[in-house]
């Protein structure tokens, strides 16, 4: 359609948006030459952004709700079957029908014990087309469900609309996209552009090709470095500098512990925020990735004071600032194992060369990848807050202080920062003492939390979620020599509550 005929599309749509639902076959009767109605769709389609529409399951579209989403989010069980089918679809087009078996089988598991192997190194990863199918069967899943249990964070206190402008800074193979999308509702309106130099581009677009007609992404293959948004169309929201479009979500999943200088990278993105925008920093929950992210976030939200933390790791102390390892990180249920994976697992075979392993027969599970298990940081340039809480010293002991307090009881005021840390018993296969890092925003040394005795005035500390802040009454203070840490000792004494948001 030319571009006369296009406004003209554009003109009806915006005069009708407000009075009725826009039908391409009404339309179509209102523009020059009466094109086919498909074409009007189209077109429709292509414009919904500027013109915050949402086509319908009838074909109709109709102007996005203000409201914001409304979560109905019980967790993931399961990579979604229409994404398996893409990724194997995928994998039979670029490596074969065999693709899980014989030497392209062998090639594709030699490429994922290979990128653990530099992965766990902290060597720079090189994403080839292999290597990025390899990525892709290993770190899907488990990217696709962090995304949703990180945004339902922002969506709990309903701080995600239905309108949104998202920007996924080294977008990968697309699990974050696709976990985005399937969290929101399907009347949620979404321009979703995503930066990615690598070869894991071409399977994001492969994957992102599978998502739904109101979830419009645009791919820009340059690196986190070089990328800068386009200039805003009239009347769209700028950035710092006044020319660059703003965006309600910016995404850095498993990117930050790639680059060479990550605190100036998110510093730069941070003014293409919008004014009630969020970063969201994601990394895996090994340690050094981890306390990598807490290394940015800490430069960031507290050296520059370009930022606040929203959550998880809450600053409870006008003024204080952790200088802790701050290794953190949430965990959540396995999902279940998708077929891919157990393709490949169990298409193993003696030619397996074994590469990056000292056993060259292959291990049952070796390919599978199931866990849930990640560190993130919220951080927004409002001063907002997931809990507006400040600690208040004739009331609680604050952790930078806590050598004062050893061997004594004490109140206080912390963020619930881990699952239990204790091994399990193996007679009875639950913690013998539970033990939970927490936080309060000012410590220099690690603290936590143990729980000797639970009783039904201190079971908060064990079912509270991670990130949830808690009132400790009358914990026993301990210093231990293993951990060079502080343990503050839950008993029969100490009482624990949650303080809701």
């Amino acid at each position: 359609m030319n571009a006369e005929r296009r406004e003209q599309v554009r003109s009806n749509a915006r005069y009708l948006r407000n009075v009725r639902p826009l039908d391409p076959d009404e339309i179509a009767e209102y523009v020059e030459g009466q094109p086919h109605p498909a074409v009007v769709r189209q077109v429709l389609r292509e414009e919904a952004a500027s013109l915050d529409l949402v086509e319908r399951d009838d074909g109709t579209f109709v102007p996005v709700d203000d409201d914001p989403v409304s979560p109905a989010f019980a967790g993931v069980e399961a990579f979604p079957d229409e994404y398996a089918r893409a990724l194997e679809d995928l994998l039979v087009e670029r490596v074969g029908p065999d693709w899980h078996a014989g030497e392209s089988g062998d090639g594709l598991r030699a490429t994922i014990r290979t990128l653990k192997d530099d992965y766990f190194r902290n060597e720079p990863v090189e994403y080839d087309d292999l290597a990025a199918l390899g990525y892709a069967i290993y770190h899907l899943p488990d990217n696709y469900a962090v995304a949703q249990y990180v945004l339902h964070e922002l969506a709990e206190p309903g701080l995600v609309g239905r309108r949104l402008r998202i920007l996924d800074v080294g977008a990968g193979v697309g699990g974050p996209a696709l976990g985005v999308h399937d969290y929101l509702p399907a009347d949620a309106l979404v321009e979703y552009e995503a930066v990615e130099p690598s070869a894991a581009a071409d399977v994001f677009e492969a994957l992102v090709a599978e998502t739904g007609r109101n979830f419009h992404p645009e791919l820009h293959r340059t690196t986190a470095e070089a990328f800068a948004p386009g200039a805003p169309d009239d009347g769209e929201a700028t950035g710092a500098s006044g020319s660059e479009r703003t965006y309600d979500l910016i995404l850095f999943a498993n990117v930050l512990n790639e680059l060479d200088d990550p605190e100036s990278v998110v510093s730069r993105y941070l003014d293409f925020l919008a004014d009630d925008g969020t970063l969201v920093a994601i990394e895996p929950a090994d340690r050094e990735t981890a306390i990598g992210l807490r290394a940015v976030e800490r430069a960031v939200a507290d050296e520059a004071g370009a930022a606040t933390v929203f959550a998880p790791t809450l600053r409870l102390w006008p003024g204080e600032r952790p200088t802790d390892r701050g290794w953190s990180f949430d965990v959540k249920p396995d999902l279940a194992v998708p077929s891919f994976q157990r393709k490949l697992d169990e298409g193993a075979s003696e030619s397996d060369d074994g590469v990056g392993r000292s056993d060259a027969t292959p291990a049952t599970g070796e390919f599978v990848n199931v866990d849930v298990q990640f560190a993130y940081s919220l951080l927004r340039t409002d001063g907002r807050r997931k809990l507006d809480f400040r600690a208040d010293p004739d009331r609680s002991a604050k952790m930078a202080e806590m050598d004062r307090h050893v061997t004594h009881r004490i109140d206080l005021v912390a963020v619930k920062l881990s699952h239990s840390l204790a091994d399990d018993d193996p007679a009875t296969e639950r913690d013998p003492n539970p033990v939970f890092k927490v936080s309060d925003g000012s410590e220099s040394t690690d603290h936590f939390a143990v729980l000797t005795d639970e009783t039904s005035l201190n079971a908060d500390l064990r079912t509270a979620d991670y990130g949830d802040l808690l009132s400790v009454e009358r914990a026993l203070v301990l210093w231990n020599d293993d951990e060079a840490a502080y343990n503050l000792v839950v008993d029969e004494e100490t009482v624990v509550d949650r303080i809701p948001a």
